[in-house]
């Protein structure tokens, strides 16, 4: 069990009593003269994420009441292993199974903090008796899996390079009894992988195809890609400093199928699981592809650079190639792809895009359940005008800028067979504030609703 949970019901607890504006009232109305006064006097009005630490005669902690929203939100749970003083808790409340689970599950990843490197790591978070109705373990793992991306991602690329990413994906399959292939290098040009090669050639980490596969053979073939690109700088269309930042987390997509592929295999369904990863290193040197280049995918479409910076669908390109040439029934892809979803949907809304109907209501669906929001983007034809090239068979980037998650998602859809359904999910990977259960910092976006829909898509 997790650090921020304890199974036994036995074990010593505070309550935490989550209350409504609207239930605050008549909930006070019926406690005793000491805890009416004490909430009166702490001026307590149930406003949301707001906790009154009620004490007993002793001075220590009776109860908690947390302030909630009206309808249900599992988040605002998520704030208080850290905002608690240190000890045992116990959420007392009539929510449902469900909302208790997702309840729980915020907690833990509020215990989530990254600390790698800091010298002075030690920290205590308040414990949540796990309720005896929920499945305790399914619970941990999906928290340990999330907490996984984050970690991937919030590592600086120099200890995040293709090399690493690939024993994070190896260390996985060993963990699942899975396999684990890597193609590295100029292998990549002899297994016919060119623009992978192209993309991180110039780097002195050389670039990688991550290969995982696990599962019955006889059950239906599903294939996850994610974008590993370790750090961008961008190639030589350098990216000015703000934009260089924070490119450590453009292997988000990366690290977001290698939490997926670990929530599925941990849940063991009934799938024939692989994951695609092309991890490089977008890096400048002489060697370093350019704009105005010419380079011939693995499926055989010539793509001329426009930009050295649209290196993502590049990579991407090859591996959703190789995806589609074992006929999955279903292939999902994440990816740090574009800053013009950002601009469409914000920084906490990944973009959805996908060619079917069917599947896409099912995701939607599943996203709200597990609030865990996506929101469908259109794969607009008519924009491939924006792809064409004069001298090749498509440019990699549209110089018009309107649309650009479009154009970039429609640029990936030209390696996708129309037979297979197809999932691309275009990602920030990054929370840019700090929200309850969610710290500033690398962040699994769409994952646990993806999870729920697999989920539901292939019961046992």
């Amino acid at each position: 069990m997790l650090e921020c949970f304890i199974e036994s019901a036995d074990a010593d607890a505070t309550p935490v009593i989550p209350l409504t504006a609207d239930e605050l009232k008549p909930w006070v109305q019926g406690q005793s003269p000491y805890v009416k006064k004490w909430v009166t006097t702490n001026k307590f009005t149930a406003k949301v994420e707001t906790t009154c630490l009620v004490p007993d005669p002793e001075g220590d902690i009776a109860m908690v009441l947390l302030g909630v929203d009206n309808p249900f939100d599992p988040w605002v749970v998520g704030a208080l292993p850290t905002k608690l003083p240190a000890g045992n808790y116990t959420l007392q409340t009539d929510w449902s199974a469900a909302q208790l689970g997702l309840a729980t599950q915020a907690w833990g990843l509020g215990c989530y903090r990254f600390d790698r490197y800091k010298a002075n790591n030690d920290r205590a978070v308040g414990k949540l008796v796990m309720d005896p109705s929920l499945d305790a373990g399914a619970i941990a793992y999906q928290v340990e899996a999330i907490s996984q991306v984050r970690d991937l991602i919030n590592t600086p690329a120099a200890d995040m390079m293709p090399q690493h990413l690939a024993e994070a994906a190896q260390q996985l399959a060993e963990k699942y009894a899975a396999t684990c292939t890597l193609t590295a290098g100029e292998q990549l040009l002899l297994d016919n992988y060119p623009v992978i090669h192209a993309v991180g050639r110039a780097s002195d980490h050389a670039p990688q195809l991550i290969d995982v596969q696990w599962g019955d053979a006889g059950h239906p073939r599903i294939t996850l890609v994610g974008k590993g690109v370790c750090f961008d700088t961008g190639g030589l269309d350098i990216k000015p400093a703000v934009g260089m930042r924070y490119m450590k987390k453009d292997m988000g997509g990366a690290a977001h199928v290698l939490g997926l592929a670990r929530m599925i295999m941990a849940q063991q369904l009934p799938v024939n699981l692989r994951v695609l990863i092309p991890a490089v290193d977008n890096a400048i040197s002489g060697d370093a592809f350019r704009p105005g280049d010419i380079v011939t995918s693995r499926k055989g479409t010539s793509i001329e650079i426009d930009n050295t910076d649209a290196e993502g669908r590049l990579v991407l390109c090859d591996a959703l190639t190789e995806a589609a040439d074992k006929k999955p029934e279903l292939i999902i892809d994440f990816a740090t792809l574009t800053g013009a979803a950002r601009v469409a949907l914000g920084t906490e809304v990944p973009a959805l895009f996908c060619n079917s109907d069917t599947v896409s209501r099912g995701i939607i669906e599943s996203a709200e359940h597990v609030y865990d929001p996506l929101w469908r983007m259109p794969l607009h034809k008519p924009y491939c005008y924006m792809l064409n090239s004069q001298i090749a068979d498509i440019k990699n980037a549209a110089t018009d800028p309107f649309g650009g998650s479009i154009t970039a998602a429609l640029f990936l859809q030209e390696f996708v067979p129309a037979d297979i359904e197809w999932v691309h999910i275009d990602v920030m990977a990054w929370n840019a504030r700090n929200r309850a259960g969610r710290p500033k910092g690398g962040e699994a976006m769409g994952v646990s609703a993806m999870f729920d829909y697999l989920s539901k898509r292939y019961a046992h």
